[in-house]
């Protein structure tokens, strides 16, 4: 069964007297509010709203199981309650709108509705910029789940009809405009789009983006020479190159890139409530693969080993230290390449460099010197001496 769900964006409900702001250290009233659209409004958004999932979660029994029905996702104002029972939903709201008042912000009666993802003559919702949507299966196309429907998220229609019109605006201003300028202006909205896009199902939507994406060019490129052919046409603004033969680029090699080009890579979901400012490197560096604490080197073969030591295979933790590690020494001819590079923890990397030093019969860093005792005295001398046999000590 599908869930029914409860979306609401949360609006001010008037600026008093009874807001105030520090200024040279004396308090002064506010009469007008953050701009929409302002780099600041999200963040005052998010410290305004900071424990509403809390208190919408207080309506379920404490229970864990019982919790994790009631799902809460909110995105600066914006927000979702979802529950498999109606009655729960329409709970919540009454909870939202009590606890919104306390705080001088009201619900957006235009922008609050509910729906169900699965029934209903128009099924699932819109968040983002995405459709959430449940969709009936057959019997041997459940997946994993082993139910009737499956769950998809794709790029909303609304989003799609947006970036089609940005496409076209870009392409009717640039006319006359030469083929690298247009491409220009044209990359960076696509690239921006399908990043934004990437983690859902788009690998369709991609493909007709790019159809489209063809229909505006060819037009724009049968304006600028009407009285040219088809095949001139084409020779003059399409290349072939690589796989693909009809490449939107000019003589210098300014390309025209493609949505299809984007590689599909699906979101995981951060755990509890780690932040990025939580200090846990080892946690951040494998999710985001970049960290302005941890080397590129170490990025690379923390996702490579899949977060584990490379010698006992324990997960690297929080405030461990690790150090990389030559599988084969460069003494021993060993290359500093990455096929022969492995993260340790230096605990094991200390426990490596001793057994490398006794095979070795050397040491590293002064660590595990192994000398072979003498052929007539037990001891090991530190110098040994000379053919003629004089002492060299």
């Amino acid at each position: 069964m599908g869930r029914s769900l409860f979306r609401d964006v949360s609006r001010t409900a008037g600026y008093t007297q009874s807001w105030w702001v520090m200024d040279r250290n004396a308090y002064q009233p506010t009469y007008a509010g953050t701009p929409q659209g302002g780099v600041i409004s999200p963040l005052l958004a998010n410290i305004a709203l900071h424990g509403m999932e809390t208190e919408i979660r207080k309506i379920v029994p404490a229970s864990i199981v019982k919790q994790r029905e009631l799902g809460v996702v909110r995105y600066a104002d914006d927000f979702v309650v979802m529950h498999k029972d109606q009655e729960v939903v329409e709970q919540a709201k009454e909870v939202t709108s009590k606890w919104l008042e306390e705080i001088g912000v009201e619900l957006k009666p235009e922008k609050t509705s509910m729906a169900h993802t699965l029934k209903g003559t128009e099924p699932g919702f819109d968040f983002l910029g995405f459709n959430i949507r449940q969709y009936k299966v057959g019997k041997y196309r459940s997946g994993k789940t082993g139910k009737d429907f499956k769950t998809l998220i794709k790029p909303s229609n609304k989003a799609i009809k947006t970036h089609k019109e940005k496409l076209k605006d870009v392409v009717d201003r640039h006319k006359a405009a030469p083929q690298a300028a247009l491409i220009s202006r044209l990359n960076p909205i696509i690239r921006g789009w399908c990043n934004y896009n990437r983690t859902v199902v788009s690998k369709e939507i991609f493909g007709e983006l790019d159809k489209y994406l063809w229909e505006i060019t060819w037009k724009w490129a049968k304006r600028r020479h009407p009285n040219k052919n088809d095949r001139w046409v084409f020779k003059k603004y399409w290349k072939a190159e690589g796989s693909r033969q009809w490449n939107f680029m000019d003589t210098k090699g300014a390309n025209l890139i493609q949505h299809s080009e984007t590689e599909i890579v699906r979101h995981i979901k951060v755990k509890g409530t780690a932040s990025p400012m939580d200090g846990n490197l080892v946690y951040w560096s494998k999710r985001l693969r970049k960290s302005p604490d941890v080397s590129n080197r170490v990025l690379k073969l923390l996702n490579k080993q899949k977060g584990k030591c490379g010698k006992c295979g324990i997960l690297f933790k929080d405030g461990d230290k690790w150090e990389v590690d030559h599988i084969v020494p460069k003494s021993l001819g060993g290359k500093d390449r990455y096929d022969n590079l492995q993260l340790l923890h230096d605990y094991c990397h200390h426990q490596k460099t001793r057994t490398d030093g006794s095979q070795k019969g050397r040491t590293r860093k002064g660590i595990g010197i192994i000398e072979e005792p003498d052929e007539v005295k037990i001891s090991r001398p530190v110098l040994k001496t000379s053919r003629t046999g004089d002492s060299l000590a």
